[in-house]
């Protein structure tokens, strides 16, 4: 996508939304909220940090919140498809009638408020359970100098030894991997450490 250097050439870029994004950024003007282009897109700022943008893609404009989270969004205008993990929520907009004005005065204004007060939601990280397979469970069982070594390695470290046995398809290559990573938890060090510190 080309370099857009104000607003409005992103309108211009943007024809067939332009109306729609020309009303959501006449709200947003409406509040004390800066207006400049980060990420090529029309992006909304107070006190240097970024509240909302705007943009449009191929079927729809939307607002993006980036610390939509934290809002209440009792009346569910957010998308049913935001990732969980992630603070971004995004209110989507198809046609003109769609966008209620003092709905979404009402969600920018609150988002405001969340930022000048530092009041962000951070999200809740998803840990993935870690799987020890059996053929491992059963070394860590026979040894407990490398039971100990395994269960001190931070979590990703396990977690990088486990999927590293979890992938071999064959029996002698399971075993293969067993023989050489044992010396490596002996030590205290992952997998892939080697590679890290490139």
């Amino acid at each position: 996508m080309k370099k857009v250097n104000s607003v409005e050439e992103y309108l211009e870029n943007h024809d067939a939304f332009r109306d729609m994004l020309e009303t959501l950024r006449a709200l947003i003007l409406s509040t004390p909220l800066e207006e400049t282009i980060k990420w090529n897109a029309p992006t909304y700022t107070i006190n240097n940090k970024n509240v909302l943008s705007i943009a449009a893609f191929n079927n729809h404009c939307c607002i993006w919140f980036y610390n939509g989270l934290s809002l209440k969004d009792e009346h569910q205008l957010f998308s049913k498809e935001e990732d969980a993990n992630k603070a971004l929520r995004q209110m989507r907009f198809e046609v003109h009638d769609a966008i209620n004005k003092s709905l979404v005065l009402t969600y920018i204004k609150e988002a405001i408020e969340n930022e000048k007060r530092g009041n962000n939601v951070k999200p809740k990280k998803m840990t993935k359970e870690l799987i020890i397979p059996e053929a491992l469970q059963d070394v860590l069982q026979k040894n407990t100098a490398l039971k100990s070594q395994f269960e001190n390695l931070a979590p990703y470290k396990q977690r990088e030894y486990c999927e590293h046995i979890l992938t071999a398809k064959r029996d002698a290559t399971k075993q293969a991997r067993l023989e050489k990573i044992q010396p490596m938890i002996l030590k205290g060090i992952g997998l892939n450490d080697k590679y890290k510190n490139c």
